[in-house]
């Protein structure tokens, strides 16, 4: 449930309105989800291998460092921890408050104030063991997926004859702009996958990870698929092509639509559910990343204490603080704008880690394999070392100042090497 719950947050009710605008016909549509859908999976599919191989707290930085050297696993773990896990935190726990407003009145103080309530509480939730943690994880993701099922049923029974909007394409539909658009629709359904790594950073705590987290990171891939898919189709049908081109809360206007204001609450419902899942999964697998990095002497000790319940407390705590400290101050979109290329770059090291490992240590033993060797990881790299490059080219300054935030760890990785005597 972790990489569902991560999944399947508020991107899923803003994305499909994105792939519509950009592809102007259905079938298009469904076709930039599936193939959002299998390169996703390559890179799933990649990771299996290298987190079964190495199922440890931490995940990539791990097998990035085991890879290429322990400053590239530092510099993964860095951005993670001060950037990536804490903006994506804070981001979704500043949402979830946002529509919780749209139900009571909120006040932009209260707002802001409820968001660090919940980030801090989860923090502590999560803290008191990982049964607690993984039951509130499961309740959150059934429950947004049950309100998700019914909205998708509920589409398709009452939306009427919605083969109009199949058989046709949207308004202003034209080749040039088909075609351009599908490959930007494609590149917003993949950041509606965002967190399919999740379940990498928790490989130490996996039963049989071998075979678990495989299945894990397959099956939550093909679900998340399977459901944009659903509910894509199911809001094309209950809105009338137009609309569909129109709307740019296409999921919530769908609801209305068809259910009237009952439908307007069921998103909002569904949101606060996804928001409250997505901000529970990453507050307990960014902090394994913390965690591991304590632990090897690369991180402040205290982080790297153990309590009772055998759950990195402090770790979870450091980082519920400074996602709470970014939801405050708002600084959190544009932290995350910056480090949109780091994060492509390391699924790029990521999925050429395994050829690395490979032929380097031919030996070591290899519980779990990707299948389709050596092609699965090249097609995922290389898409991933594409829109490395396309980030590059659109938003080239976001992209110099993401990098200069990563490479800020490079002092910090000196700095404590030097004081633990570990080798670069």
């Amino acid at each position: 449930m972790l990489n569902i719950g991560v999944m399947l947050a508020t991107a899923l009710f803003v994305i499909p309105g994105v792939v519509i605008n950009n592809t102007g016909t259905a079938w298009l549509s469904a076709l930039a989800w599936l193939t959002a859908g299998a390169i996703t999976w390559c890179g799933a599919a990649t990771f299996s291998e290298l987190g079964a191989r190495y199922p440890q707290a931490g995940g990539p930085y791990v097998f990035l460092g085991q890879a290429y050297s322990p400053l590239w696993g530092f510099l993964f773990g860095w951005i993670l921890l001060m950037v990536i896990q804490p903006a994506s935190i804070a981001a979704l726990a500043i949402a979830g408050m946002t529509y919780v407003g749209a139900l009571t009145p909120l006040s932009p103080v209260m707002t802001t104030g409820g968001a660090v309530a919940l980030i801090l509480g989860l923090s502590i939730w999560n803290a008191s063991g990982l049964r607690r943690s993984a039951a509130i994880q499961n309740v959150l993701t059934v429950v947004k997926l049950v309100l998700l099922i019914m909205m998708v049923v509920g589409f398709f029974w009452y939306g009427g004859d919605g083969m109009d909007t199949f058989r046709a394409p949207f308004p202003d539909a034209t080749l040039t702009r088909t075609v351009a658009g599908f490959g930007a629709a494609v590149a917003a359904a993949l950041w509606a996958f965002s967190g399919w790594t999740g379940v990498t950073l928790v490989g130490g705590e996996l039963r049989n990870p071998s075979v678990t987290l495989p299945r894990a990171m397959s099956y939550s891939v093909i679900a998340t698929t399977v459901l944009a898919l659903l509910l894509t189709s199911g809001v094309l049908w209950a809105l009338p092509p137009i609309d569909a081109f129109d709307s740019q809360r296409i999921v919530a206007d769908a609801a209305t639509h068809v259910f009237g204001g009952v439908g307007g609450r069921v998103v909002t419902l569904a949101v606060i559910a996804s928001c409250l899942a997505a901000v529970n999964g990453l507050l307990f697998s960014g902090a394994r990343v913390t965690y591991a990095l304590a632990r090897d002497g690369l991180f402040v000790n205290w982080a790297a204490t153990v309590n009772e319940q055998k759950v990195p407390g402090n770790a979870l705590l450091c980082q519920g603080i400074w996602a709470s400290f970014l939801a405050f101050t708002g600084r959190y979109e544009q932290l995350f704008t910056y480090v949109v290329v780091a994060v492509w770059l390391f699924y790029m090291l990521g999925a050429f880690a395994v050829v690395t490992l490979r032929y380097r240590r031919q030996n070591d033993s290899r519980p779990h394999e990707v299948a389709g060797y050596p092609y699965i990881p090249v097609i995922f790299g290389t898409v991933a070392w594409a829109l490395v490059l396309q980030t590059l080219w659109s938003h080239p300054w976001d992209a110099i100042i993401g990098t200069s935030l990563v490479l800020t760890g490079i002092p910090a990785f000196w700095y404590w090497s030097r004081r633990t005597n570990r080798d670069v």
